[in-house]
């Protein structure tokens, strides 16, 4: 015993450090998660629970019949001319939508440059945070890239380089500002030629802010990060899309800064999701971060779902088709999607996609379908024949029905807009189960709007699926759709760009507010939509759910 207090005596400043270790190794490990080490692995039979209770009449299995298939054969063998023109001045129309970018810029610019969010009627701007976070115009800066705007392009790059510091107090959307800013950013530092090493700085630096919300149970984050955080983030019950619209980002952001934790980190979001039972494939708009199990009551390729389901194909795609779990997860979602939520209409024989609500309890279709849906018509296409024109690619009977299914929701998705008064899509539509009418009918066809459903927000996946179409089929239809819908833009919304109330009346009224997706994403799809070469290759790139091209590249 002598002898032992003559070794703690002499050694006192030892035994001290030891204990402190101890101790800051058991509040550590109290405050970290428990990581569940997952395989990723497809597990086909794994049905959720609930689904014992699902009646059989629910399932209505859509196939592509004989018309539709032969059609689609007259479209690939007319694709096989490769010197067929067209007569319409294309470039003079692409020129039209650079004015178009160019006048939303220079309003911006004027009354609010540099503002997260800018209200175009009262000329004035507001920031998402004290300082802000170049919300506005880190998602524009490819889309003035591609156009050639080089001078507006270059005032927004300083503006970020210069002015933008993401080490501030306040909380931001983790899922707006993946794909908005982030993404912006990766994009521009791409097409720029990967030289402006400040952008990926200013790339590297949001990022590692964000994925500190990674760090829960599960690796489900909280739909807001804190840009100044330490410790474990709080989740709860949280959005799928959100959730699983995080990976094109992160991953090339670990693809240039070699740096493997932000993959690893958006992988094991992926791994949890997999692994969790669902609906023939098809998951519920919430799942549980604590958990890591699907618990929302409604299934739908809208709000809340629809990225789920383009990023499980544009993952498989970016790391040039080495991951083929996510291949397999993505192909038995589309079953799922045939199986219970394609239907026809009565009257137009519209093809569209709806809704299964009530999924814990009991079941039932719902004939909504947001605009947000209209994404899936161009995911289909790019599914079915991997980014290559169909006059190359090799289509599998899978494929066909499901490039098959993309014309048809593409031709439903332009009636959105064709069957209103002002030529422009509404937020939300319904469709007609019955030969019954209503007063919220349009032009006598099968697609209703209910009057708190009829704004526009000048949105995307329309014309991000004419795009699609157009560069995988070579069907000239698509382009002219797109030119219609730039055309109702220009008479409803030109000026002073913004979102609008009603677009079943005619002129629309005005709303004192525009998503910096209308630039972004609306009018550089119709600028690519217009451009007679290959800006963009397919074969090279993936877009971002905010329409930002990332690089395909090898993991």
């Amino acid at each position: 015993m002598a002898a032992l207090r003559w070794l703690l005596r002499r050694y006192k400043w030892l035994v001290a450090i030891s204990a402190l270790l101890a101790l800051f190794t058991l509040i550590h490990f109290k405050r970290q998660p428990t990581e569940v080490k997952l395989v990723r692995r497809y597990r086909s039979n794994e049905q959720h629970a609930n689904m014992a209770n699902w009646p059989t009449p629910l399932a209505q299995h859509w196939r592509a019949n004989t018309e539709q298939l032969a059609v689609l054969d007259t479209i690939i063998h007319d694709a096989q001319c490769t010197t067929c023109h067209d007569d319409i001045d294309w470039s003079h129309r692409q020129q039209r939508v650079v004015s178009a970018a160019r006048t939303g810029w220079h309003s911006y610019a004027r009354d609010a440059f540099g503002h997260d969010d800018y209200f175009p009627l009262s000329h004035r701007g507001s920031n998402f945070t004290h300082l802000g976070i170049g919300y506005i115009v880190a998602d524009v800066l490819d889309t003035l890239w591609l156009m050639g705007l080089r001078d507006e392009y270059k005032m927004g790059r300083d503006f970020l380089a210069n002015q933008v510091s993401f080490d501030q107090r306040g909380t931001v959307s983790l899922f707006e500002s993946t794909i908005r800013i982030l993404g912006g950013l990766l994009s521009a530092y791409h097409l720029s030629g990967e030289t402006d090493t400040k952008l990926l700085m200013l790339a590297d630096d949001l990022g590692s802010r964000l994925a500190k919300s990674f760090n829960t149970t599960t690796g489900i984050p909280p739909e807001t990060a804190t840009l100044r955080s330490d410790g474990m983030s709080f989740a709860y019950v949280c959005s799928t899309s959100e959730s699983s619209t995080l990976q094109l980002e992160f991953r090339y952001l670990a693809h240039l800064t070699n740096n493997p934790m932000y993959k690893e980190s958006v992988d094991r979001i992926i791994d949890v999701m997999l692994n969790a039972p669902k609906y023939d494939s098809l998951v519920p708009t919430r799942i549980d971060a604590k958990t890591g199990l699907f618990v929302g009551t409604e299934i739908s390729l809208g709000s809340r779902g629809d990225s789920y389901y383009e990023y499980m194909l544009k993952q498989w795609l970016q790391t040039k088709q080495s991951e083929v779990d996510l291949r397999v997860e993505y192909d038995a979602a589309v079953r799922g999607i045939k199986k219970y939520l394609v239907r026809t209409s009565p009257r137009q024989g519209l093809t569209y996609v709806g809704e299964m609500v009530d999924v814990t309890g009991e079941p039932k279709f719902s004939p909504k379908m947001d605009h947000l849906v209209c994404f899936l018509a161009g995911n289909l296409a790019l599914g079915a024949t991997n980014g290559t024109h169909v006059r190359k690619a090799h289509l599998s009977a899978r494929d066909r029905d499901d490039l098959v299914l993309a014309r048809e929701l593409g031709e439903t998705c332009a009636h959105m807009y064709f069957d209103t008064p002002s030529g422009l899509a509404p937020e939300i539509a319904y469709f007609a189960l019955s030969n019954e009418t209503t007063n919220q009918i349009l032009s006598n066809g099968d697609i209703l709007v209910p009057p708190l459903d009829r704004h526009s927000l000048l949105r995307p996946e329309t014309v991000e699926s004419f795009y699609l179409l157009w560069k995988l089929t070579g069907e000239k239809k698509w382009r002219e759709y797109g030119w219609r819908v730039f055309e109702a833009i220009e008479r409803c919304a030109h000026g002073e760009y913004t979102s609008l109330d009603d677009v079943t009346v005619v002129p629309p009224t005005k709303r004192d507010s525009v998503e910096s997706f209308f630039v972004a994403e609306t009018l550089k799809y119709l600028y690519l939509l217009f451009d007679d070469g290959d800006r963009v290759p397919l074969t090279h790139y993936v877009f971002n759910t905010e329409a930002h091209p990332l690089p395909i590249f090898s993991l």
